[in-house]
């Protein structure tokens, strides 16, 4: 059974705790880093999952539980009905699409994200992170049976997107890597050997302000995480606290339109005049704005698998 663990400030120090129903029980030797934890901390937290809660979750605040420096890496359009509203042929993709964020990104599950003064079309998109618990640094084959090597924990993310960056100016970095544009937690879900089979029947689960918009399972990934992390390996990598976001249900909300029409549509007009009129007509779209606040969870229909959920309220700049 997975274990779940937390990053917290009690007001006198960070510490790291394991989540239940009872509470919080902090482990009993601190771990600078996420890495640490997950490579020297196991035995730390099996025994404080055996112990008394040692703190309320009231009275603490509640930290992310991938600590900096990291890599954030991602994966685009990697749910079918995703990389169908995004134009793209689910049935016809050649390759794994990647890019990356800069841990600039990274904040709390429960901090409030700033919206830069200059971005109109703030989207989300709630992922599934899947957290390393081992070095990569040379090609390598993981599969199914081999993946618990690999992948230690999960967590939810959130890969808030500036899409009137990353679309007009093609620059998937910069419109992703905006500070506090990667909530992640509450929680590490620290898997046991019998759990990573459940990771391919999580729920995905996002809302603004109390309205459903995004909701898939991971059973309708394009490329699942031991296929992912092998290509992955090939350029890249990877150290035990670093994160992969493996993709993001339908439902956000930008809606751009099939490449079939984008190349018809520029043979016609510019590049760049035809951006100008997808922002202007996407102003009025459901994107985040200051005051909207967005929860998101994952976890198996069952109960298994609970990574508990996120709140992240947007807040306008000098908030």
């Amino acid at each position: 059974m997975a274990t779940y663990v937390g990053r917290y400030d009690d007001g006198d120090r960070v510490l790291w705790a394991v989540s239940s129903d009872r509470g919080l029980t902090a482990l009993t030797d601190s771990y600078a880093t996420t890495g640490d934890l997950l490579t020297h901390g196991r035995g730390d937290i099996a025994a404080a999952a055996r112990g008394s809660v040692t703190h309320r979750p009231e009275a603490v605040s509640t930290l992310s539980p991938i600590t900096v420096p990291c890599r954030v890496m991602c994966q685009g359009a990697n749910f079918r009905q995703h990389a169908i509203e995004s134009g793209m042929d689910p049935d016809n993709r050649a390759f794994n699409l990647f890019f990356d964020k800069t841990d600039a990104s990274v904040t709390g599950p429960f901090d409030s994200v700033t919206r830069p003064a200059h971005v109109e079309l703030l989207d989300y998109e709630i992922e599934l992170g899947l957290v390393i618990g081992k070095t990569v640094d040379a090609p390598v084959t993981i599969t199914d049976s081999t993946l618990p090597s690999y992948v230690a924990a999960i967590t939810i993310g959130n890969d808030l997107s500036a899409r009137d960056v990353q679309l007009p100016q093609g620059q998937y970095l910069k419109g992703k890597s905006y500070r506090g544009f990667c909530p992640v937690g509450p929680v590490l879900a620290v898997l046991d050997a019998d759990d990573y089979a459940a990771i391919d029947r999580l729920t995905l689960r996002l809302e603004v302000d109390g309205e459903l918009r995004q909701q898939d399972s991971t059973a309708n990934w394009l490329y699942r995480p031991a296929e992912t992390l092998s290509e992955l390996s090939q350029f890249c990598n990877l150290d035990p606290g670093d994160v992969v976001l493996t993709g993001t249900p339908h439902g956000t909300a930008a809606k751009t339109p099939p490449a079939i029409l984008r190349r018809v549509a520029t043979a016609v007009l510019p590049e760049h005049v035809l951006w100008k009129q997808f922002i202007r007509r996407s102003r009025g779209g459901p994107f985040l704005r200051p005051g909207s606040v967005v929860t998101a969870s994952i976890r198996t229909e069952d109960g298994r698998l609970d990574l508990g959920t996120q709140r992240t309220p947007i807040v306008a700049p000098g908030s």
